[in-house]
């Protein structure tokens, strides 16, 4: 199965499409790109013109909730890398993410919220989704998000 197969299935397991724009806010852009490397701004989990998952992990939302959260900010970055690529078979590697975790004071779950986006990016990306890593704990996030994931990858050259 192709990557860009097995991104459509990730995506339809959570119940949404990521066919439409990719919606962002203020004067920057979500992608940049250069050379063979590709800078992914921060994505809050925003299906369309709704934030689904809002509140802050180990209060109002769940560590599933918040797991469900990653998983639609890693499918919007994987959904921009694939319309810049070309196909998601034209990732050569992610190099690096960082998922922030809006959350109470005692929350210490934060690798565990941010282990479902890794598992997306190898589920969809193979080898090639295994990356380095930081989760942090914040106070706030635009949005109220309860998420937001930033993601760097490198193209085939």
């Amino acid at each position: 199965m192709t990557r860009d197969a097995l991104f459509l299935q990730s995506a339809t397991a959570t119940g949404h499409s990521f066919d439409g724009d990719i919606k962002g806010g203020g004067h920057y852009a979500p992608l940049v790109r250069h050379g063979l490397l590709l800078y992914v701004s921060g994505q809050i989990p925003r299906v369309g013109d709704q934030v689904v998952a809002t509140g802050r992990a180990g209060a109002e939302v769940s560590l599933e909730q918040a797991r469900a959260a990653a998983r639609i900010c890693t499918l919007r970055a994987l959904a921009l890398l694939q319309r810049a690529l070309g196909s998601l078979d034209q990732v050569e590697r992610i190099l690096r993410i960082t998922v922030y975790v809006q959350c109470t004071q005692d929350f210490t779950q934060h690798s565990e919220v941010a282990d479902a986006a890794s598992d997306l990016l190898h589920t969809v990306l193979g080898e090639a989704g295994i990356h380095a890593r930081t989760s942090i704990g914040v106070y706030q996030l635009p949005k109220n998000a309860t998420v937001e994931l930033e993601l760097q990858a490198v193209a085939v050259a």
